[in-house]
């Protein structure tokens, strides 16, 4: 296969652009949106794309990595840049898209385009299993089905691939009509339509018309009239349609679904005779994708028998990395169910993402049916490897095992999962982060199995893409210029430590922040390289403080002349945070005492004021509305007097999470976001933005039936009058679920379904009335999700969101998702 390239006048033709001037001739076949993710400097073009932070700011370090070719829409950028190619344009995301559709326009292939509220990223992956015995395919890697995703994915498109699949997805009216024009399907395919993604739509009926503009011109349009409410025959895109239904006639109308053993036998009616497929899943959401690819296999003209063959074999979706807690002191991202070179970019970028330990590792399987030779493709990942700086390499498979010698990096090979199993005792593995990455045949999940800790029962999954979007949300929220501080105090607000914080450095917060010394010393270890506040720094702690870059909070005159005191003589400038106490009555300095602080901070050079800072009160609350105003004006006069008296500038910050949205007024130079990352903001009428990061989870470890007479647990408290059903769960006030919740106060999901907790939380278990509910031994129970939220259990027992969040004992494993 040879990969397409365009040079970098071609380009200018695609966008219009009649002259510029070329620095040097290059060659493109890379577009990057992202300065942090580069593969190949030398042949990729930045788009500087104006976003919540302007990709023009990202320029410098882009050029640094060693990219020559940028597409800006603001001149004064190109400055300082001698030998870079710019292509200035009037809107970036517009020549992004140009291209795209302009790349598209070269091939002439079919091309399925998928849309809907759900299911879009499993629909298209099964497809992709179902077809591509039959077809050369390319399609949009992961959930790339933005405005700029969809242009990205149609990139990859090149000579030999006969069929694309991708997915398209909009936020708001007026958005399809670019990706329509970008994709050009020429088989359409809409999943359903729901309330996901509405906000930006003012009924269901509108958001449906928008996304049918993807269709306009196809050939083949595959529905349920279940989603078309609205939609006259005569509207339906497409010079032919296919249609399916579970609840009125259609060309494939379904009859009934019946679980079997966790799968689903589904029959059918289709062209006035009986069908049937068995769909290897039993929810409803994964039984509605698998009808879809049902419809679409016949629609494109397979037969019953071999849509059935093929639906039987349809393999889980996995679109999340998992990062979980190792052996030895490891760390190990699991993505041991798919294999293709996106998706390796994509793993490799966040295993990039771990700083803290000294080795990054990677174990691979052989890719399969990438399109590529052999050799192109062995040769091509080695670079990524390299370009990474990936420093171990464990390959498994016969392909990759032949082509050892391209890898220049430590590396071991072995001919099959097998004979790496039976070789895992003699290999060391030890405070390393170990990316594992296999396509499903080889059965990685195995080798994923022996590498991760074992896990105690109750486990705390945390959704890092839901917490970056939370980020997203408040920085959306703040004027140009306004730094983030975040708090990664108490463990994360129980959430993690370093993970979190990579995942924040990553993102480019410009500070984090923790109570203590050693919750610093942890992060520097780990990697972290951004400023870290202490925010109660002891005494017997700035050595480490020093040792470890962290920056003192100072709040009183005897905690700022001890470590003044301690300082040596020629220190000079070191970092400190000034508290100024506005209100809260906590810590911090107050109006009387700048007459002995102004002159002790003007005396010594041994340190430097980076940021003063308060604390609201109250900003969550409209009640305290007036005192919140009253706190922020006091903070403006007090941090004016010291501005003046020190003569040169500090950050100033009062805001806190809250405050963001309440009250833009109090943003200043930095706002300080804390349990907003996590998806909950008191200040917020409702969460509407905001995404749930964390979900606790345990399991049933037995059921038992008792009589109306029997009591259940510690001081006989749990009573069921007239019997019932008990299951005893995998989680105690040793794992942080407080005994404020016995007896009936709190309250859990068992397969969707209310259960009260019955009689006394114990140290490690605690009983569940499951009377009249659908349970067995293992079967999942969640103690907070998106549905049972923190607030709701805080509401249960009388306490704050942050209490329920921070008592979650480091006992339970936390496993980390990135999608």
């Amino acid at each position: 296969m040879r990969e397409i390239s365009y040079n970098i006048q071609q380009i200018a033709e695609i966008l219009n652009i009649e002259s510029f001037e070329l620095k040097h001739p290059a060659l493109i076949n890379s577009l990057l949106i992202d300065s942090r993710i580069v593969i190949s400097p030398e042949t990729s073009l930045f788009f500087a794309i104006p976003a919540l932070r302007d990709g023009h700011e990202f320029i410098a370090e882009a050029y640094a990595r060693g990219i020559r070719n940028f597409v800006i829409s603001k001149p004064e950028y190109q400055q300082n840049f001698p030998d870079a190619n710019f292509l200035l344009v009037p809107d970036v995301q517009a020549a992004l898209q140009e291209i795209g559709a302009a790349h598209r326009k070269k091939f002439e292939m079919e091309v399925i385009a998928i849309t809907g509220s759900n299911g879009k990223t499993i629909v298209k992956e099964w497809l992709y299993q179902l077809l591509s015995a039959d077809f050369n395919i390319v399609r949009s890697p992961k959930s790339f089905n933005s405005q700029l995703g969809v242009p990205l994915s149609v990139w990859q498109i090149n000579q030999e691939n006969n069929l694309g699949i991708f997915e398209a997805g909009i936020s708001k009216q007026g958005e399809m009509q670019n990706l329509a024009g970008i994709i050009q399907p020429t088989i359409g395919i809409l999943t359903n339509i729901g309330e996901a993604h509405a906000e930006g739509f003012t009924s269901s009926a509108e958001k449906l018309k928008e996304k049918l503009k993807l269709f306009k011109g196809v050939k083949l349009f595959i529905y349920s009239p279940e989603y078309m409410h609205g939609i006259a025959p005569a509207e339906l895109p497409g010079e032919k349609q296919f249609s399916w239904s579970t609840q009125t006639n259609a060309d494939l109308s379904i009859l009934f679904v019946e679980p079997i053993n966790g799968k689903s036998y589904v029959k059918a009616l289709y062209k006035n005779e009986e069908i049937e497929c068995l769909l290897p899943f039993g929810d409803k959401a994964s039984v509605e994708n698998g009808i879809i690819c049902w419809a679409a296999l016949l629609a494109m003209g397979y037969t019953p028998e071999q849509a059935d063959l093929r639906l039987e074999r349809l393999t889980a979706v996995n679109m999340r990395l998992e990062l979980k807690n190792g052996i030895n002191q490891c760390s190990i991202i699991d993505d041991s169910y798919s294999a293709d070179i996106s998706s390796l970019s994509i793993a490799l970028d966040f295993l990039n993402q771990q700083n803290q330990h000294p080795v990054k590792t990677l174990i691979l399987s052989d890719l399969l049916q990438t399109g590529k030779a052999d050799i192109e493709l062995y040769t091509e990942i080695a670079a990524l490897l390299k370009q990474k700086q990936v420093n171990r390499l464990i390959g498994i498979g016969s392909h990759i095992s032949s082509f050892a010698a391209l890898f220049e990096l430590q590396n071991t090979f072995f001919e099959s999962t097998e004979e790496f199993i039976q070789q895992f005792p003699a290999l060391s593995f030890s405070n390393e982060t170990i990316l594992v990455k296999g396509a499903r045949r080889f059965e990685f999940e195995r080798i994923s199995k022996l590498l991760t800790q074992k896990v105690h029962g109750t486990v705390m999954e945390i959704d890092l893409n839901a917490l970056a979007s939370n980020l997203k949300f408040y920085k959306s929220k703040l004027a140009p210029g306004v730094k983030v501080m975040a708090m990664v105090k108490a463990f994360s607000y129980g959430s993690g430590s370093f993970e979190i914080a990579n995942l924040l450095q990553y993102h480019q917060v410009d500070y984090l922040a923790v109570a203590y010394a050693d919750e610093g010393i942890a992060l520097r270890k780990a990697g972290i390289t951004l400023p870290v506040m202490v925010m109660s720094p002891e005494p017997f702690a700035f050595e480490a403080i020093l040792k470890y870059k962290l920056e003192p909070e100072l709040y009183n005159m005897e905690i700022l002349k001890a470590f003044i005191a301690f300082l040596p003589e020629t220190q000079q400038a070191y970092p400190v945070h000034i508290k100024i106490d506005t209100g809260m009555h906590r810590l911090g300095f107050e109006e009387p005492d700048l007459a002995e602080l102004l002159p002790l901070l003007n005396q010594t050079k041994k340190i430097k004021v980076v940021s003063a800072f308060s604390h609201l009160a109250a900003s969550e609350d409209e009640k305290h509305d007036e005192f919140t105003g009253y706190q922020l004006q006091t903070y403006l006069h007090l941090s004016t007097a010291l501005r003046k008296s020190l003569g040169y500038d500090f950050i100033r910050h009062i805001s806190n999470t809250s405050a963001i949205t309440r009250h833009p007024e109090a943003q200043l130079d930095m706002v300080r976001i804390g349990i907003g990352l996590y998806g909950y903001d008191s200040g917020l009428k409702d969460q509407t933005g905001l995404r749930t990061v964390a979900v606790l989870k345990t399991t049933i470890t037995q059921i038992k039936n008792v009589g109306p007479k029997d009591t259940i647990g510690y001081g006989r408290w749990g009573v069921l009058p007239d019997g019932g059903t008990t299951a005893t769960v995998k989680i105690g006030y040793a794992d942080g679920y407080r005994r404020s919740f016995s007896n009936g106060v709190g309250k859990m999901l068992v397969n969707g379904k209310s259960a009260p907790v019955i009689g006394t939380i114990a140290m490690d278990m605690c009983m569940l009335d499951v009377t009249g509910l659908d349970a067995k031994t293992g079967d999942e129970v969640i103690i907070f999700n998106n549905e049972l939220t923190i607030a709701d259990l805080a509401e249960q027992i009388g306490t704050i969101p942050y209490e329920i969040l921070t008592n979650i004992s480091q006992r339970v494993k936390r496993i980390y998702f990135y999608e």
